[in-house]
């Protein structure tokens, strides 16, 4: 895979060059208009690198401001992208914070060495098994990665055990998925780490010969899947929800979970580390203590429709099922930090270009 390995590097490295041209930083609410509290804040400003998008988590990073009078700058971009960025810009980044869509980007920065220790105080909030082994990064919100599917075209009863189902020549055509979002691609990295590189290949090159149709993000396969344009898509459980809340119980799509355990209904996590080289550390520190509280942690459950993560009482909507209700495979996100090996395989299979 040499000649893969250089193209995808020398891919890589002008995507990182048009990265860093086009990602802006924004600026929150101004603390005089807000008016905001400082008590307890260390006043200062944060550069943060985003691979959560700004209509999902910019109301809360405002909210920060407005609260804390830290100024925040930050950088939108996809979490893979984001990490790239990381790591080519090493001990040179302006980032004090990465807050990252999946852990398994947080493993590959952890795993370069890029990221500080957080404080036991931080880490205490949230269980082991969804933060960073060095103690370096931490969970903030939870997904499930689930399948969703055209109600007015099938029933639960059509739909596969697990992902190996949609290889299916009933499926032709009719199956969405996003090979360069950053989930989907943590979602094959769990599939490598529980049934190995060759069966996750087949996988894949099965998928692409049964012409699966590839998007650029999870809330375009939800559209088309409701629209009729696929049967099924592969994606996030959060996304229906937005589309439920704003269009009612009339809109043409729902959720599935795998009925086996397997990594196609993988658990897996926002998170959020703050690099080693940052300018503000214990502002940074104050960034993350927020995303854990519990007014953040109820926004996530309101919002954005995730899963919050820490202890406190959280009105969590009724609509999400339940985490212990979703039959989960034994998959430590801790072993999820191989994105460079993850990107080889997508583009060896053809489902990256």
């Amino acid at each position: 895979m040499q000649h893969v390995t250089r193209r995808w590097t020398l891919a890589l490295a002008a995507l990182i060059i048009s990265l860093i041209a086009a990602c802006q930083p924004i600026q929150p609410a101004t603390p005089e208009a807000a008016a905001p509290s400082t008590e307890g804040s260390t006043i200062g400003s944060l550069v943060v690198y985003s691979g959560r998008s700004e209509n999902l988590v910019g109301p809360l990073i405002t909210k920060f401001s407005e609260a804390t009078g830290i100024q925040v700058d930050v950088r939108y971009a996809g979490t893979s992208e984001m990490a790239a960025t990381l790591l080519e810009e090493g001990a040179n980044s302006p980032a004090d914070i990465f807050f990252s869509q999946d852990g398994g980007a947080l493993g590959e920065l952890s795993k370069a060495g890029l990221l500080a220790p957080l404080p036991a105080t931080v880490l205490d909030q949230v269980p082991v098994t969804l933060q960073g082994q060095n103690g370096d990064w931490v969970g903030i919100s939870g997904r499930a990665r689930v399948l969703v599917y055209n109600n007015s075209e099938l029933s639960e009863e059509d739909l596969p055990d697990d992902v190996w189902g949609l290889t299916e020549e009933k499926w032709r055509g009719r199956v969405g998925w996003a090979p360069t979002n950053a989930s989907f691609q943590t979602f094959v990295t769990a599939m490598r780490v529980s049934e190995g590189d060759e069966r996750t290949l087949e996988w894949l090159e099965a998928m692409v010969a049964n012409d699966v149709q590839s998007y650029d993000g999870n809330a375009i396969i939800v559209e088309s899947v409701a629209a009729g344009e696929i049967s099924v898509g592969l994606t996030n459980h959060y996304y229906l929800y937005r589309f439920l809340a704003e269009q009612g119980e009339s809109f043409s799509a729902r959720n599935y979970y795998f009925r086996t355990p397997h990594a196609g209904s993988i658990i897996n996590v926002a998170g959020a580390a703050i690099l080693n080289t940052a300018k503000n550390p214990e502002a940074a520190e104050q960034f993350i203590e927020y995303l854990l509280s519990t007014e953040a942690q109820q926004f996530f459950a309101d919002e954005t429709f995730e899963y919050p993560l820490i202890a406190a009482d959280i009105e969590v909507p009724d609509i999400l099922l339940p985490l212990s209700k979703i039959a989960t495979p034994d998959i430590q996100l801790n072993d999820l930090d191989d994105l460079a090996g993850t990107l080889e395989l997508l583009q060896v299979s053809g489902a990256l270009d």
